[in-house]
């Protein structure tokens, strides 16, 4: 219990400081919302006009009574409005949630289902047909970017063959199939490669050499045993997936004009929109922060020798 005080008052600080510096690298940025949107609609204005519209949205301050002024209202619950769209940001981000939640669970599903498998197979098979085989795709999906596989999907499935709309914004499974799909490719065959490593390097053991010589099944050796300590890696791999997916996957978002939260940043990346921007910052990072420390939580249930190493430092 104490273990997980210390790393959750640790986190503190290092919130705080993400929220410093995103604040003060958006207010560095060449342009501000003022301008994008008065470029956006096209209209003629003054620069008196301009000053008065930076002076509404309190923009005309000191950076440091924006930056305490915001954090203020969100230590109080107040994520603040749109600069662009006047709504709320909270209830914006809300509302955006559940999209980027299916596909988050889609694509960890179908990437656990296809990369440890596919890891475990080539590294049983270490230097057959089948290691080759599947080292081969692994090199081709590592070696294609996210928006390539997603035009080369939205082809052959979606034009060609018609499975799946191109483009629709309702969350279901035929909408949700391509971008898991190129998600869940370019993910597997990333984490195969490190899953193969891992289960290399369990079976060059002494336990597993020592099980092999009493007799003892090698697929009992392999799931009973070699694939429990493989799990500290996996879970690693897990953490960084969901901790990425649910800040939204930007490009794949845009692409498929997937409607969560990634597709949410980016959109308020090219309109500066700050509160909506700093919001996504804020909810990056917590993700991120909570991902690693329920990782490392687990880490230290399931290998008794990080508990036994870390008990040794507080001594």
């Amino acid at each position: 219990m104490k273990y997980i005080i210390n790393r959750i008052l640790g986190l503190i600080p290092i919130l705080f400081a993400i929220t410093f510096l995103s604040f003060a690298m958006m207010r560095l940025a060449g342009s501000d919302v003022v301008e994008q949107k008065m470029l956006n609609t096209g209209q003629v204005v003054s620069e008196a006009q301009l000053q008065a519209a930076k002076a509404e949205l309190g923009l005309d301050r000191p950076f440091l009574v924006q930056y305490f002024s915001w954090l203020n209202d969100l230590l109080h619950g107040d994520m603040g409005v749109s600069f662009v769209s006047g709504q709320d940001i909270f209830q914006t981000f809300i509302s955006k949630l559940p999209a980027t939640l299916f596909l988050t669970l889609t694509s960890i599903v179908l990437t656990v289902l296809i990369s440890i498998p596919l890891g475990v197979i080539a590294a049983v098979y270490q230097n057959k047909f089948w290691d080759y085989f599947i080292r081969f795709f692994s090199f081709i999906g590592n070696s294609m970017p996210n928006f390539f596989v997603s035009l080369v999907l939205m082809y052959w499935l979606a034009i060609r063959l018609g499975l799946f709309p191109i483009i629709s914004r309702e969350v279901s499974m035929t909408s949700v199939a391509m971008p898991t799909f190129t998600l869940a490719i370019a993910m597997s065959a990333k984490y195969l490669r490190q899953v193969r490593a891992t289960v290399l390097d369990e079976l060059s053991k002494d336990y597993v050499v020592g099980a092999k010589a009493r007799g003892v099944k090698f697929s009992t050796t392999l799931f009973k045993s070699v694939l429990r300590e493989c799990l500290v890696t996996i879970i690693t791999l897990l953490a960084i997936s969901i901790g990425s997916l649910l800040g939204g996957t930007a490009i794949v978002e845009s692409i498929f004009m997937w409607d969560g939260v990634g597709k949410l940043a980016v959109d308020a990346i090219n309109m500066r929109d700050y509160p909506m921007i700093q919001a996504y910052v804020m909810w990056m990072a917590i993700i991120y922060v909570t991902v690693n420390l329920i990782s490392d939580l687990t880490y230290r249930l399931l290998d008794p020798r990080i508990r036994l190493e870390d008990a040794k430092l507080e001594n």
